[in-house]
């Protein structure tokens, strides 16, 4: 009851501080198309186009714009000065700390769940930050707000030290967001809220109910709330079309791909999208890469040649067109735990409905998304009807979540041990594109979901040899720097990694979460090694 009545409360406050602005809601979702707004971005000011929205305006941008368009052609005008006289940097301080070398890398982990530690959050007027009613972790550099995916991996390392509470508080964090926006924003920023991001809030649910399963009951309502986020669509009247997050398959069942709402530039990346679509010839092809962009930043892969028609091509980027088989192992799970949930409850007819979802669910994957020949679960492109050429660890899903048979299940572990497994992990995928979603970086989520997938199919000698090399690497990295990074490059361990739309942050997060729960898990097997 406490809970409910903080939500009710803090939704309270939100309107308030809407009310007491000039701005209307329509004006916080416009600030991104306004002129001040597109020149400051491509002029650079910042080296990260995110520095800039996560700004805090002293006024309205009603009022700032209205200044800047009176000031801007003045002589002598500088636009980074009239930045730094009109917004402040309060939104969110990223971390700062020193490295205590004397302790362990997993002594500094446990240390750093304070520091990234953030909440219950104030409203703050004009900024672009959703605030939040509980504490929450965050990943940390320029990440300086709760990501949705992140938080299961940083979960899990809670959960693994005794911080329970602390990882419910991020559930209820999302619970709030589920009932108060209708979904789970990538992030809490205004920016974020037109896409979701990988749909791990079922999972959470069941990361807490292992300890007591009422709380799949408990959290039932916005389980089903975030379930109709993801398969709402108009109405779709033939095979491989597609409304929002669904695409109908041959038979009439559906499958699910990323879908953002949003066709611009993304506020976060301005610069950058505008510039990988200035060679495109029409506003169409334009709006396309920029639904396809946010689309592929929805999918947490942001960005990887996985989203690509053409190799190596970026502006190839065609998220929507694809089936990912992450995504739809996740809401396969999702469904299931519907129908258990449902049944927890009594309601055994909404419980069949979601039970025969799940299995139509695992059919499809079956049958669009396993590649014999390649012996790996693979995406699948609707628009030219067949399966992606590439392999990529998203394809380990399918053993996460039990949906593979044995016989699968071999043959996609020998593919990881034989074509993924290097030095220091796991890497992403096979190609080298430059994207940091690829070789030759390796990040921590994907290596908690093979590791786990494997155990599920009895293969503990090769989770065991992943885990090991992984952690290794972790250790020699902390050695060197004294910090936990958010990603590795697997191949070369002389170095950090590579690719991406920023420079490699530190913190982190998930990656903190999984190294606490892989040691977790080699002290629980030499006990039982011993016994």
């Amino acid at each position: 009851m406490m809970y409910f009545r903080y939500t009710l409360i803090l939704s309270l406050l939100l309107l308030i501080a809407s009310c007491n602005t000039d701005a209307s809601k329509t004006e916080v979702i416009n600030v991104y198309e306004t002129q001040l707004f597109n020149d400051v971005q491509l002029a650079s000011i910042y080296k990260d186009s995110k520095t800039f929205v996560d700004l805090v305006p002293k006024e309205t941008y009603t009022i700032l714009e209205e200044r800047y368009l009176l000031e801007k052609d003045k002589d002598g005008f500088d636009l980074k000065a009239f930045v730094s006289e009109n917004f402040m940097d309060k939104s969110m301080a990223s971390l700062e700390f020193k490295t205590d070398t004397t302790k362990t890398m997993y002594e500094h982990i446990n240390s750093m769940w304070d520091k990234l530690t953030r909440g219950p959050d104030s409203v703050i007027a004009n900024s672009s930050r959703i605030p939040l009613p509980k504490k929450y972790v965050v990943p940390g550099g320029r990440f300086q707000e709760i990501y949705y995916w992140d938080s299961y991996f940083t979960m899990e390392g809670l959960l693994a030290t005794g911080r329970r509470d602390l990882a419910k508080s991020m559930v209820d964090n999302f619970t709030f967001l589920i009932d108060s926006i209708g979904h789970i924003p990538n992030g809490t920023r205004d920016y974020y809220r037109t896409r979701s991001q990988p749909p791990f809030y079922s999972v959470m649910v069941n990361a807490l109910a292992k300890d007591d399963q009422n709380m799949i009951l408990y959290y039932l309502p916005e389980l089903s709330k975030e379930y109709d986020f993801f398969m709402k669509h108009d109405t779709i009247d033939r095979p491989y079309g597609a409304s929002q997050h669904v695409v109908q398959m041959i038979g009439g069942h559906f499958l699910n791909r990323y879908w953002d709402a949003g066709d611009t530039p993304r506020p976060e990346a301005y610069k950058e999208d505008t510039h990988l679509a200035s060679d495109l010839e029409t506003q169409e092809e334009k709006l396309r890469l920029y639904k396809d962009l946010r689309s592929g930043a929805e999918s947490g892969w942001d960005f990887s040649s996985r989203w690509f028609l053409e190799s190596d091509n970026f502006s190839s980027t065609s998220t929507t067109s694809i089936l990912p088989i992450d995504l739809n192992c996740l809401l396969y799970h999702h469904e299931r735990l519907l129908a258990i949930g449902s049944r927890l409850k009594g309601d055994m007819k909404a419980s069949q409905y979601f039970n025969t979802k799940a299995g139509q669910r695992q059919r499809l994957i079956q049958e669009y998304m396993w590649d014999e020949e390649k012996s790996f679960f693979m995406d699948f492109n609707f628009k030219r009807a067949e399966r992606t050429n590439q392999l990529t660890l998203a394809g380990v899903y399918p053993l996460f979540f039990r949906i593979a048979s044995k016989d699968q299940a071999e043959k996609v572990k020998d593919v990881i041990m034989n074509q993924f497994l290097k030095e220091g992990g796991l890497v992403t995928t096979l190609n080298n594109s430059g994207q940091q979603w690829d070789a030759p970086n390796g990040w921590a989520p994907l290596q908690w979901i093979a590791v786990n997938g494997l155990l599920g199919y009895g293969y503990v000698d090769e989770a065991k040899e992943i885990i090991t090399r992984w952690l290794a690497l972790n250790e020699k990295v902390y050695k060197d720097t004294g910090k936990m990074m958010e990603k590795y490059n697997v191949e070369d361990l002389t170095l950090l990694s590579g690719g991406g739309e920023y420079e490699t942050q530190d913190g982190f997060g998930w990656t903190n979460g999984v190294a606490i729960g892989f040691k977790t898990f080699l002290e629980k097997l030499e006990e039982q090694e011993q016994e």
